[in-house]
Protein backbone atom coordinates (compact mmCIF):
# COMPACT_ATOMS: atom_id res chain seq x y z
CA UNK A 1 0.00 0.00 0.00
CA UNK A 2 2.83 2.39 0.85
CA UNK A 3 4.38 1.86 -2.56
CA UNK A 4 1.11 2.22 -4.52
CA UNK A 5 0.07 5.40 -2.69
CA UNK A 6 3.54 6.90 -2.94
CA UNK A 7 3.80 7.27 0.82
CA UNK A 8 6.71 4.90 1.40
CA UNK A 9 8.86 7.58 2.98
CA UNK A 10 6.10 8.75 5.36
CA UNK A 11 5.08 5.26 6.44
CA UNK A 12 8.72 4.19 6.88
CA UNK A 13 9.23 7.20 9.14
CA UNK A 14 6.05 6.21 11.04
CA UNK A 15 7.30 2.63 11.45
CA UNK A 16 10.63 3.85 12.81
CA UNK A 17 8.79 6.16 15.23
CA UNK A 18 6.54 3.28 16.31
CA UNK A 19 9.56 1.09 17.02
CA UNK A 20 11.08 3.86 19.15
CA UNK A 21 7.84 4.45 21.06
CA UNK A 22 7.37 0.75 21.77
CA UNK A 23 11.03 0.25 22.73
CA UNK A 24 11.06 3.31 25.00
CA UNK A 25 7.76 2.51 26.73
CA UNK A 26 7.64 -1.19 27.59
CA UNK A 27 4.45 -0.59 29.60
CA UNK A 28 2.60 0.53 26.47
CA UNK A 29 3.84 -2.48 24.58
CA UNK A 30 2.79 -4.85 27.36
CA UNK A 31 -0.60 -3.13 27.66
CA UNK A 32 -1.34 -3.43 23.94
CA UNK A 33 -0.23 -7.07 23.95
CA UNK A 34 -2.39 -7.95 26.96
CA UNK A 35 -5.33 -10.07 25.75
CA UNK A 36 -7.38 -9.12 28.82
CA UNK A 37 -7.51 -5.43 27.86
CA UNK A 38 -10.68 -4.60 25.88
CA UNK A 39 -10.40 -3.55 22.25
CA UNK A 40 -12.13 -0.22 22.94
CA UNK A 41 -9.50 0.64 25.54
CA UNK A 42 -6.67 -0.30 23.14
CA UNK A 43 -8.26 1.89 20.44
CA UNK A 44 -8.45 4.77 22.89
CA UNK A 45 -4.82 4.40 24.00
CA UNK A 46 -3.54 4.23 20.41
CA UNK A 47 -5.62 7.28 19.42
CA UNK A 48 -4.26 9.30 22.33
CA UNK A 49 -0.63 8.17 22.33
CA UNK A 50 0.34 7.03 18.83
CA UNK A 51 -2.10 8.54 16.31
CA UNK A 52 -0.90 12.15 16.78
CA UNK A 53 2.63 11.03 15.87
CA UNK A 54 1.89 8.96 12.73
CA UNK A 55 0.12 9.36 9.37
CA UNK A 56 -3.51 8.45 8.74
CA UNK A 57 -2.57 5.26 6.86
CA UNK A 58 -0.44 4.02 9.74
CA UNK A 59 -3.13 4.92 12.26
CA UNK A 60 -5.78 2.98 10.32
CA UNK A 61 -3.41 0.02 10.05
CA UNK A 62 -2.91 0.02 13.83
CA UNK A 63 -6.67 0.10 14.38
CA UNK A 64 -7.04 -2.83 11.98
CA UNK A 65 -4.43 -4.80 13.93
CA UNK A 66 -6.33 -4.11 17.14
CA UNK A 67 -9.68 -5.09 15.60
CA UNK A 68 -8.24 -8.36 14.30
CA UNK A 69 -6.44 -9.01 17.60
CA UNK A 70 -3.04 -8.92 15.91
CA UNK A 71 -1.52 -5.89 17.67
CA UNK A 72 0.83 -8.24 19.54
CA UNK A 73 2.55 -8.89 16.19
CA UNK A 74 3.41 -5.21 15.71
CA UNK A 75 7.12 -5.75 16.47
CA UNK A 76 7.67 -8.46 13.83
CA UNK A 77 5.43 -6.58 11.37
CA UNK A 78 7.56 -3.43 11.67
CA UNK A 79 10.77 -5.45 11.24
CA UNK A 80 9.44 -7.18 8.13
CA UNK A 81 8.15 -3.90 6.68
CA UNK A 82 11.58 -2.31 7.05
CA UNK A 83 13.24 -5.36 5.45
CA UNK A 84 10.91 -5.04 2.44
CA UNK A 85 11.45 -1.29 2.12
CA UNK A 86 15.22 -1.70 2.33
CA UNK A 87 15.08 -4.49 -0.23
CA UNK A 88 13.01 -2.27 -2.52
CA UNK A 89 15.55 0.55 -2.17
CA UNK A 90 18.51 -1.88 -2.54
CA UNK A 91 19.63 -1.24 1.04
CA UNK A 92 21.19 -4.11 2.99
CA UNK A 93 20.94 -4.47 6.75
CA UNK A 94 24.11 -6.04 8.07
CA UNK A 95 24.77 -7.03 11.65
CA UNK A 96 28.32 -6.54 12.89
CA UNK A 97 29.34 -8.06 16.21
CA UNK A 98 32.61 -6.59 17.44
CA UNK A 99 34.89 -7.22 20.38
CA UNK A 100 35.56 -3.49 20.73
CA UNK A 101 33.86 -0.24 19.75
CA UNK A 102 34.10 0.57 16.03
CA UNK A 103 34.78 4.26 15.34
CA UNK A 104 33.18 6.29 12.54
CA UNK A 105 36.14 5.95 10.16
CA UNK A 106 36.23 2.16 10.60
CA UNK A 107 32.46 1.98 10.09
CA UNK A 108 32.74 3.92 6.83
CA UNK A 109 35.56 1.67 5.57
CA UNK A 110 33.48 -1.38 6.46
CA UNK A 111 30.41 0.06 4.73
CA UNK A 112 32.43 0.78 1.58
CA UNK A 113 33.79 -2.81 1.46
CA UNK A 114 30.34 -4.30 2.13
CA UNK A 115 28.75 -2.16 -0.60
CA UNK A 116 31.23 -3.58 -3.11
CA UNK A 117 30.72 -7.15 -1.83
CA UNK A 118 26.91 -7.01 -1.81
CA UNK A 119 26.46 -4.64 -4.78
CA UNK A 120 24.08 -2.57 -2.64
CA UNK A 121 23.27 1.08 -2.98
CA UNK A 122 23.37 1.58 0.77
CA UNK A 123 24.37 -0.40 3.86
CA UNK A 124 22.75 -0.07 7.30
CA UNK A 125 24.98 -1.43 10.07
CA UNK A 126 23.64 -2.82 13.30
CA UNK A 127 26.63 -2.93 15.62
CA UNK A 128 26.69 -4.90 18.86
CA UNK A 129 29.59 -5.42 21.23
CA UNK A 130 30.70 -8.85 22.47
CA UNK A 131 34.00 -8.81 24.41
CA UNK A 132 34.07 -12.64 24.41
CA UNK A 133 35.20 -12.49 20.76
CA UNK A 134 38.63 -11.37 22.09
CA UNK A 135 39.30 -9.25 18.97
CA UNK A 136 38.03 -8.65 15.43
CA UNK A 137 34.41 -8.83 14.33
CA UNK A 138 31.69 -11.07 12.95
CA UNK A 139 29.56 -9.98 9.99
CA UNK A 140 26.05 -11.41 9.50
CA UNK A 141 23.93 -10.72 6.44
CA UNK A 142 20.97 -12.84 5.33
CA UNK A 143 22.35 -16.39 5.31
CA UNK A 144 26.03 -15.46 5.19
CA UNK A 145 28.38 -15.18 8.18
CA UNK A 146 31.93 -13.87 7.88
CA UNK A 147 33.97 -14.65 10.98
CA UNK A 148 36.99 -12.35 11.36
CA UNK A 149 37.31 -12.77 15.12
CA UNK A 150 40.30 -13.92 17.14
CA UNK A 151 38.04 -16.44 18.84
CA UNK A 152 37.01 -17.86 15.43
CA UNK A 153 40.61 -18.02 14.25
CA UNK A 154 41.62 -19.84 17.45
CA UNK A 155 38.77 -22.29 16.93
CA UNK A 156 39.94 -22.96 13.34
CA UNK A 157 43.53 -23.43 14.54
CA UNK A 158 42.34 -25.91 17.18
CA UNK A 159 40.44 -27.89 14.52
CA UNK A 160 43.51 -27.92 12.30
CA UNK A 161 45.75 -29.07 15.16
CA UNK A 162 43.26 -31.81 16.10
CA UNK A 163 43.23 -33.13 12.54
CA UNK A 164 47.06 -33.00 12.26
CA UNK A 165 47.59 -34.70 15.62
CA UNK A 166 45.19 -37.55 14.74
CA UNK A 167 47.36 -38.56 11.77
Amino acid sequence: MAKTTGSTHTITSDINNLREILNDTKELSEYLNNPLVQLKVKHSIVKKVITPQVSEHTSKFLMLLIDRKRISFLGPITERYLELVYELANIKIIEVISATKINEEQQQLLINKLQVMTKSKEIKLIITLDPSLIGGFLIKTNSQIIDLTVKGQLRELAKHLDSVLEI
